[in-house]
């Protein structure tokens, strides 16, 4: 089966592209600056990436910022029927989105920080009034830390809203709980944590970011706290991506999910090669995506003929012969999936024969 990483080319998707290599005949790497989406007639998008057509992938695992969410989407949307993604297609505008995001975790009732928008300069004001400080300032998109700041007072939140409102930058009003510079970031592959850590901000910074200089700590999560996690990932819609998390005096909270995280520094923190976990998790999933892909190829066979599909695998039939060589039917040929490049073991004696995949 032949697989695909299409991202920007980080060090962490290059990475997953040489472990998937152990799990796949063949691992393209496709740069999301190359591809494009057409949308064509009677419904259908055709995916190109230099200006020709994509080929047929078992497996595609898309990466990329917020700036190529959109086209991330689209080209999920496009070819989520013939290969296995690990992400929904939604789930790009809705987890490059703090606001969607928070949204998302609030309808599946996860923990998280209190959390505001506000549409006006007064609105947001009447909140700040409201709010218990130091508070929290993001941006709706950003990783890495940036587009996070923190507020010590009315005062110097009210400054820094006017500066936003101004550029006419939205943001979200978050509440702010003390952990001593203190995160913990989990990685959720299907439905485990791989791999998780603390990270701890360097001395008068108070995001823990690894990009923002923090330090990475292999930690043990309770079930609790994986559970949160898991479920994090269940609620945006994705099978791979890492959770970050603050403990309060509540318990864990979620103050941010990413669909594409770096893996140098929790594969640091932990000896534990998260990449490799990944790509043995899309070639098993990718397995069971192909195999229900072909049943229900066959199923769709067996109704053009008018046959249930439990009778069918039994096939009545006079033998075709070339050249002394047995032919056999078409529908044997639909059927099996077998094709021209597949190794395949005959098992023969008298009156049986049977054909299997290597």
């Amino acid at each position: 089966m032949n697989a695909a990483v299409m991202s920007l080319g980080s060090k962490s998707s290059l990475m997953i592209l040489e472990e998937m290599k152990k799990y796949f005949d063949a691992v393209d790497n496709i740069d999301l600056r190359d591809v494009e989406v057409n949308l064509g007639g009677a419904g259908k998008l055709n995916v190109l990436y230099q200006g020709n057509q994509l080929p047929q992938y078992g497996c595609i695992y898309a990466r990329g910022s917020f700036r190529y969410a959109t086209l991330l989407r689209s080209v999920t949307l496009a070819l989520h029927r013939s290969s296995y993604m690990p992400i929904k297609a939604e789930t790009f505008t809705l987890g490059h989105d703090k606001l969607l995001t928070h949204l998302a975790l609030q309808h599946f009732s996860i923990p998280m920080p209190a959390t505001y928008l506000a549409s006006s300069t007064r609105a947001a004001k009447k909140i700040l009034n409201e709010v218990t400080y130091p508070i929290v300032l993001k941006f709706p998109h950003g990783t890495g830390g940036k587009g996070v700041m923190f507020a010590e007072s009315y005062a110097a939140a009210s400054s820094m809203l006017d500066a936003l409102f101004a550029l006419n930058q939205p943001f979200l009003i978050q509440e702010y709980i003390e952990t001593g510079g203190v995160d913990v970031r989990a990685v959720v592959v299907g439905d485990k944590v791989v791999a998780s850590m603390k990270r701890k901000a360097v001395r008068g910074e108070m995001r823990a970011n690894i990009h923002a200089g923090g330090t990475g700590q292999s930690v043990v999560l309770d079930e609790k706290t994986k559970r949160i996690a898991i479920d994090t990932a269940i609620s945006i819609g994705a099978d791979i991506c890492a959770v970050d998390m603050l403990e309060s005096p509540k318990g864990p909270v979620v103050i941010e999910a990413n669909l594409s995280p770096g893996l140098q520094g929790i594969t640091k923190a932990t000896s534990i090669n998260v990449a490799d976990k990944i790509a043995k998790y899309l070639s098993e999933k990718s397995e069971i995506f192909s195999a229900r892909d072909r049943d229900e190829a066959t199923q769709k066979i067996f109704e053009d003929l008018g046959l249930s599909g439990e009778i069918a695998t039994q096939i009545i039939t006079n033998l075709d012969f070339r050249a002394n060589r047995i032919l056999l039917p078409k529908i044997a040929t639909d059927i099996s999936q077998f094709s021209g490049k597949d190794e395949v073991i005959v098992k023969v004696e008298k009156g049986k024969l049977v054909v299997e995949k290597a």
